[in-house]
C-alpha cells in the first residue's frame, strides 16, 4: 500500500450512526408511508431498515413488529437471521487470508483441503476465485448440512458429503449460484485460519467493524433481540419458521441488524476501513468489487462474493439473503456512496425487500444527476374475483405466460416457472407485487397480454372452455406427492402433461422428461438450473424417494392418500364427550336472526346425491357421530343456491355429491374436543359455532352424471393435510380443473369455499341464523309431521 493511500484512510472519520440530517426531512416522511404500504402488501410482519450515506447513517427505522403476535416492535438494532448476506464476511475473510500471503485465490483448492473430491471430470481445478463468483460448476446445496437438513452436521461433515458427486458444469464456463461452493470457502478459512469457522469471522471482520449485534451462532446476546421468522405458503398456510442451524454455515447462517450491517457499507465506502481499522486492502476491495468471469454488458454479475448489476444509470453491488422466515437485501452505489439495507422477518420475500432498497435509493437520490423525481400514483389494488377469473388463462404458446386466479385475487407465472407473483391493477395497467413482485408492469385484456412492452402475445384460454385435462400415465402418477421434512416440503405435481416440482415451497419449475425415473430442472433458469431430479421407485411404481441435484428427499406417508380415509386419534374416549357435549348448551348469541327453515337439499333436487359421512364410520373420527337415519338439511336460501348449482353443472356432465350439511352443535363439540390442537384449523371452535350449525354450511364434490362415481380431487374429504386446502398446488391438473369447477360453480351461487378444505362453502346468509343444535330424530319429526299435514 502506498505512503498516500495509507494516510487517506487514517484520515477517514469513523461512521456516525443515529443521524438524520434535515435535507432529507422530506424524503423520510415519504419513504415511511411507501415502505409501511409495502410491508402491509408483502404480509411482513416486521421490517427494518438502514439508509447509508458514505460514513453516516441518516434513517434508520424498524416497521411492524419483530415477533408473530404482534406485541414487540421491529426497531433498527432487531436481530434477524440475513441468509446469504453471511457470503459476504465469508468471502472478506478468505481475501485478508490472500493479503496476509496464506491463500490463492487461482490455486486448485485441494491445495487446503486435501480431502475435497467432488466428480470433477474436467481437467480444469476448482479454485477459490470460481467459488467466491460461483463459476465452480458445483452443485447448490450438497448432501449433508443443506438448507433442507436440520440434522446441523458440521462444517467439515457437510463438505465431506460433497465427495464423488458430479458437478453440473466444467469449473469456470457457467455461472450458479451454490451454497455448497460457499460452504467450502468458509472450510478453508477454517483450515488456514487455525480456528473454528464462527471464531475466525467474528475476529477477523465482525469485531473490527464493531458489529456488536452480530454473530454467525445463536449466542445469548443474539438471542435476546432475534426476530421471529414467518413461512407462507401459496395455498395459504403461515407457521413459524424453524431454527435450527446450516451445516453449509458459511453460506447463510450469519445473524445480524440492519445498523450492524449498515456498517458493513461504511467500511465498503471508506476502501476497505472500519471504525477500529481496515478489514480490506483498497486495492483488495476493488478487486472484490470487479465482475470476475462475466462481460462488463452482461445485466447481472459476481465480484469476488458479491453480485453487480444496474439501477438506472448506476452500478448497483450488493447481496440478497434468504433463510427460513426472513429475507434480506444489502444494495449499495458505488460512485454516489449511498447503500440501503433491508431485512424482514417473513420468508420468500426476497423480491419485497429489493422493491423497498431500490425504492429506498431512489427517493434519496431523486434530484442528482441522471436520477429523475419519483413519480407519484395511487397505491396498486388487488385484482377484483370477478376480473381474476375473467383475465386467467395461458397466453402464448407452449411454454406460456399463464394468469392465474388464486385466493381470490390474480396471479402470474413466467414461461420458465419460478415464483408465483400477484398482479394487482395501477390504473389502467397492472404490476406485480405482493410478496414476490417485482414491480414490472402488464397489459391484459383477456385477449393479449404484454409484459414490460414486449409484443402482443395471443391468449389461449385453457380454463374450462375444454374438457377435463388427461390423466397422466401411470409412470406419471407414480411420482406425483410430497416428499422430505415438514419444516421445507418439496411436491412433484403434473402440470398440462408435464411435470413440475415446488420447492422450497415458493420455487414452480416445470421438469424436462430425461427417462421415466430421470428429469432435467430449466436449463437456463431458476436456483437449481443444470441439476436433475432422479426418483427411486418401489416394486408397484411408487417412488419412495427423490433426489433433487445432491440433496436425498423421502415421500411423505400422507394419510388420505390413495383413497383411504383420514383418520385422527381422537383426545379421549369419543362416548365420553358425546355425553359431555349433549349436557352442554350452545353459546347464547344476541341479535335479529332469521327464523330457521331447514330443507332437505334431495326435496329440491333428486339428482343430488348424499352420502353423510359422519352417518358411518368412514369419516376423520373412524366412528358414526350421527344416526343412521341423518339426512342433508340446509337453510331454504342455501338449499335452493345448492340445487341451482346442481343444474348449471348437469349442462356439463357434473351432479353434486354431499357429505355433510347441517350439523348439531353438540357434534360439532365432540369434534374440537377429539381433534388435537395442531390439527385445530380443521374443525369448527364450539365457542363461536360452525356455519353448519347454522344450517348455512355444505360439504361436498362432483360426481359425473354419466357412470355416476365421484370425480377425483387432490385429497379426500375430512382429509387434515396441506392438500385439502382449496389452492393447494400438487395433484394432477385433472384433479385441480375439477377442484375449480365446483369452487366456481358454488361461488357464482354466492357460497364462498373454506379456507383449509376445498368441499366446504359457506353461505353468503349464514350470519342471518342462530347456532342450532337440534338433533336428526328432532327434524326427522318434524318432517313426518309436516307431511301428515300436507295430507
Amino acid at each position: 500500500m502506498s505512503r498516500l493511500i495509507a494516510l487517506s484512510l487514517l484520515l477517514l472519520p469513523a461512521p456516525v450512526f443515529g443521524q438524520s440530517p434535515a435535507k432529507y426531512a422530506d424524503v423520510i416522511a415519504a419513504l415511511e408511508q411507501l415502505i409501511e404500504r409495502e410491508r402491509l402488501d408483502a404480509g411482513m410482519p416486521g421490517l427494518s431498515v438502514a439508509i447509508v450515506e458514505d460514513q453516516t447513517i441518516i434513517w434508520a427505522k424498524g416497521f411492524g413488529h419483530a415477533n408473530l403476535a404482534r406485541t414487540r416492535p421491529a426497531t433498527p438494532d432487531t436481530v434477524y437471521r440475513v441468509g446469504s448476506v453471511s457470503q459476504l464476511f465469508t468471502d472478506i475473510a478468505v481475501l485478508q487470508l490472500v493479503e496476509e500471503g496464506k491463500i490463492e485465490l487461482d490455486a486448485p483448492v485441494t491445495k487446503y483441503l486435501a480431502d475435497f473430491k467432488p466428480a470433477n471430470p474436467s481437467s480444469k481445478p476448482i479454485t477459490l476465485r470460481q467459488l467466491m463468483a460461483h463459476r465452480s460448476g458445483l452443485v447448490r446445496e450438497p448432501p449433508d448440512g443443506s438448507y433442507f437438513d436440520a440434522e446441523q452436521p458440521s462444517l467439515e461433515k457437510t463438505i465431506a458429503s460433497l465427495n464423488g458427486r458430479p458437478v453440473v458444469y466444467q469449473p469456470g464456463t457457467t455461472t450458479k449460484y451454490s451454497n455448497a461452493g460457499i460452504a467450502v470457502v468458509g472450510l478453508v478459512v477454517e483450515k488456514v485460519d487455525g480456528r473454528p469457522y464462527a471464531k475466525a469471522i467474528r475476529e477477523r471482520v465482525v469485531a473490527p467493524l464493531e458489529m456488536t449485534s452480530s454473530d454467525f451462532e445463536p449466542t445469548a446476546a443474539v438471542k435476546a433481540k432475534l426476530a421471529e421468522g414467518l413461512m407462507w405458503t401459496y395455498h395459504g398456510r403461515e407457521f413459524v419458521a424453524p431454527t435450527f442451524e446450516l451445516g453449509e454455515s458459511p453460506a447463510g447462517s450469519m445473524y445480524s441488524t440492519a445498523t450492524d450491517l449498515a456498517r458493513l457499507l461504511s467500511a465498503l465506502f471508506a476502501r476497505g476501513k472500519g471504525s477500529k481499522g481496515p478489514i480490506l486492502k483498497p486495492e483488495t476491495l476493488r478487486e472484490m468489487l470487479t465482475p470476475q468471469f462475466e462481460k462488463r454488458e452482461v445485466s447481472e454479475r459476481f465480484g469476488l462474493g458479491i453480485a453487480i448489476g444496474k439501477l438506472n444509470h448506476a452500478e448497483r453491488i450488493g447481496h440478497a439473503g434468504a433463510i427460513y422466515g426472513f429475507s434480506t437485501e444489502l444494495a449499495f452505489l458505488s460512485a454516489e456512496k449511498v447503500g440501503v439495507v433491508v431485512i424482514a422477518n417473513k420468508g420468500g420475500t426476497n423480491p419485497a425487500t429489493r422493491r423497498i432498497a431500490d425504492l429506498a435509493l431512489r427517493h434519496f437520490l431523486a434530484g442528482r444527476p441522471g436520477w429523475p423525481m419519483p413519480s407519484s400514483s395511487d397505491p396498486p389494488k388487488p385484482a377484483s374475483r370477478d376480473l381474476a377469473r375473467k383475465l386467467a388463462g395461458k397466453y402464448g404458446p407452449a411454454p406460456s405466460h399463464e394468469l392465474i386466479e388464486m385466493n381470490g385475487g390474480l396471479y402470474y407465472l413466467p414461461p420458465a416457472g419460478g415464483l408465483l407473483v400477484e398482479v394487482q391493477q395501477a390504473g389502467k395497467e397492472f404490476v406485480l407485487g405482493g410478496s414476490a413482485g417485482s414491480g414490472d408492469r402488464l397489459t391484459c385484456d383477456g385477449t393479449t397480454l404484454k409484459i414490460k412492452g414486449s409484443l402482443p402475445i395471443t391468449a389461449y384460454w385453457a380454463r374450462q372452455l375444454e374438457g377435463p385435462p388427461a390423466e397422466p400415465n401411470r409412470l406419471v402418477r407414480g411420482v406425483i406427492g410430497e416428499y422430505g421434512p415438514d419444516h421445507n416440503v418439496l411436491t412433484i405435481l403434473e402440470k398440462d402433461g408435464q411435470l413440475y416440482a415446488l420447492i422450497e415451497w415458493l420455487f414452480l419449475y416445470p421438469l424436462e422428461y430425461e427417462t421415466s425415473d430421470s428429469y432435467k430442472f430449466p436449463a437456463d433458469a431458476g436456483l437449481y438450473h443444470g441439476e436433475r431430479i432422479v426418483f427411486k421407485r418401489d416394486d408397484t411404481g411408487k417412488a419412495i424417494t427423490l433426489r433433487a441435484g445432491g440433496v436425498l428427499f423421502r415421500r411423505r406417508v400422507v394419510d388420505g392418500e390413495d383413497g383411504k380415509t383420514f383418520r385422527i386419534k381422537p383426545q379421549r374416549p369419543v362416548e365420553e364427550l358425546r355425553k359431555e357435549a349433549a349436557a352442554a348448551k350452545p353459546p347464547e348469541e344476541k341479535g335479529d336472526f332469521r327464523k330457521a327453515d331447514l330443507v332437505e337439499l334431495t326435496s329440491l333436487d333428486a339428482t343430488i346425491k348424499t352420502e353423510l359421512r359422519y352417518a358411518s364410520d368412514n369419516n376423520f373420527m373412524g366412528t358414526p357421530l350421527y344416526p343412521p337415519t341423518a339426512r342433508a338439511y340446509m337453510q331454504r336460501p342455501a338449499a335452493e343456491a345448492v340445487a341451482r348449482v346442481n343444474k348449471s353443472l348437469a349442462e356439463r356432465g357434473y351432479g353434486l355429491w354431499v357429505f355433510d350439511a347441517y350439523r348439531p352443535w353438540a357434534v360439532t363439540k365432540v369434534f374440537w374436543e377429539a381433534t388435537p390442537e395442531k390439527m385445530r384449523m380443521f374443525v369448527a371452535d364450539p365457542s363461536k359455532g360452525s356455519r353448519h350449525n347454522r344450517g348455512c354450511a355444505v360439504d361436498l364434490t362432483l360426481y359425473e352424471l354419466k357412470s355416476g362415481k365421484p370425480v377425483e380431487m387432490v385429497s379426500g374429504f375430512d382429509e387434515f393435510s396441506d392438500r385439502a386446502y382449496p389452492n393447494y398446488w400438487g395433484g394432477t391438473s385433472r384433479q385441480r380443473w375439477h377442484r375449480e369447477l365446483l369452487r366456481h360453480a358454488m361461488e357464482d351461487e354466492g357460497f364462498t369455499v373454506y379456507e383449509a378444505e376445498w368441499w366446504h362453502f359457506d353461505y353468503k346468509d349464514w350470519k342471518s341464523y342462530e347456532i342450532g343444535n337440534q338433533s336428526f330424530e328432532e327434524l326427522g319429526q318434524r318432517r313426518k309431521d309436516a307431511k301428515k299435514d300436507k295430507e
